[in-house]
């Protein structure tokens, strides 16, 4: 049986090419690609493009614990969308759509099934909500 998708979402202050720009470059990632503030994204890459890949790392600032996130890219609609499979099998897409002066992304995952629901949607949330500070900030 397989679980439920999981939608975390969020609305910025921000036109949609910045905020795709912002979650999809590298060089932004790194800046709020994780959930809790005693976390870091030390690196990241992104081609994106069918078939390309999509690697980051995330750590614990203390070194205490780390592990690499990545996925293959199924499709890139630029500016709009894109869907990545993780090397698991779960699948990830991601929506960006104006919304009354806004950006509202929008994110549908396949849980796993080794931690409760709750905790996977609030860790995918919080990250959305950094990225959403981080972008606001910019």
């Amino acid at each position: 049986m397989s679980l439920a998708k999981i939608t975390v979402e969020a609305r910025l202050a921000t036109d949609i090419k910045t905020a795709w720009d912002t979650y999809t470059n590298p060089e932004h990632i790194i800046n709020w690609n994780f959930a809790a503030d005693d976390w870091c994204c030390p690196s990241a890459s992104n081609d994106m493009r069918v078939g390309g890949k999509y690697s980051a790392r995330m750590e614990a600032k203390d070194g205490s614990f780390g592990f690499d996130f990545e996925a293959t890219y199924d499709e890139v609609i630029d500016g709009q969308q894109f869907t990545y499979t993780m090397p698991d099998g779960r699948v990830v897409t991601t929506k960006f759509e104006e919304a009354g002066g806004e950006t509202k992304v929008t994110t549908t995952f396949d849980p796993e099934s080794q931690n409760p629901i709750e905790m996977q949607q609030s860790g995918w949330q919080a990250i959305l909500n950094n990225y959403v500070k981080y972008t606001e900030g910019l």
